[in-house]
């Protein structure tokens, strides 16, 4: 298992990071029991169409309210995609608001909170932004 590998399936390293590839997470944990999710946010300049695009990519269901309370509720449960751990990747968010992207941010670390305590890995990072999050690996140059 590959150090990338052994931090993803870390539960207590569950968490909101910043990565600079999506690539090198997509290689590490294939093969692995982790379920993976990219969630494209190109162009998402409403709190409303990042959770839309985080409701399609994740498959939330119909009972989802579309707001910041009910994704912490569908986040806290996922029991329709049954896997060892989740990993999401946020790609081209660049476009969501400072303070919608804050919350979001905050939402995903309670989810991490909340699997870290039931010892289930819970991963979110942010491809290529978000300069205040902790690197979830240094880029191999």
């Amino acid at each position: 298992m590959g150090k990338l590998l052994q931090r993803l399936s870390d539960a207590s390293r569950s968490g909101v990071y910043r990565a600079p590839r999506a690539d090198d997470i997509l290689d590490a944990v294939r093969g692995s029991a982790l379920r993976v999710v990219r969630v494209g946010l190109e162009g998402v300049s409403s709190k409303e169409l990042v959770l839309e695009r985080i409701a399609r990519a994740l498959a939330f269901p119909d009972w989802f309210g579309g707001n910041w309370d009910a994704l912490e509720d569908c986040l806290t449960d996922l029991s329709w995609l049954e896997a060892d751990g989740h990993v999401l990747i946020f790609e081209d968010g660049a476009a969501i608001p400072a303070d919608e992207r804050g919350v979001l941010e905050d939402v995903l670390a309670s989810a991490a909170a909340y699997w870290a305590e039931r010892r289930h890995p819970f991963i979110a990072a942010f491809v290529g932004g978000g300069s205040h999050l902790a690197e979830l690996y240094r880029s191999r140059k």
